[in-house]
């Protein structure tokens, strides 16, 4: 099985909401990878924010995080872009990404090359 997981919640809105989505997004790619699935794992809207939190040791999800590390496949260069999170991603070695042109914008990570390639995806 592929899973594409998509993480929008944007995590300065201090809300448990944005905790609880991005850690369940991270329990399923953990649940994923333990079974040998496929899985990637990729910040778009202002979940590109994310990467930088996560790697904060004081933060309760860094071990989830650092345990799935290696199936985060990128951030959106234009969502990280208009969202302040740029130097964030970067500071952290996730890859920015920007394989979709889309006019007035950087370029953005694709969604639907995964949905080309039938994985499924679940948003965050």
């Amino acid at each position: 099985m592929k899973t594409a997981i998509i993480i929008l919640s944007d995590p300065k809105n201090g809300s448990e909401e944005a905790l609880g989505r991005m850690f369940n997004a991270l329990a399923l790619a953990s649940e994923c990878k333990q079974k040998g699935d496929e899985v990637a794992v990729v910040f778009n809207g202002a979940g590109t924010r994310w990467p930088a939190e996560l790697t904060k040791l004081s933060h309760p999800a860094n071990g989830l995080y650092n345990s799935v590390r290696d199936v985060v496949q990128g951030a959106s260069c234009g969502c990280a872009e208009v969202f302040g999170a740029t130097e964030g991603v970067k500071s952290c070695g996730v890859p920015i990404v920007k394989d979709h042109a889309l006019a007035g914008t950087a370029g953005l990570l694709s969604l639907r090359r995964y949905l080309a390639e039938g994985w499924n995806t679940t948003v965050f």
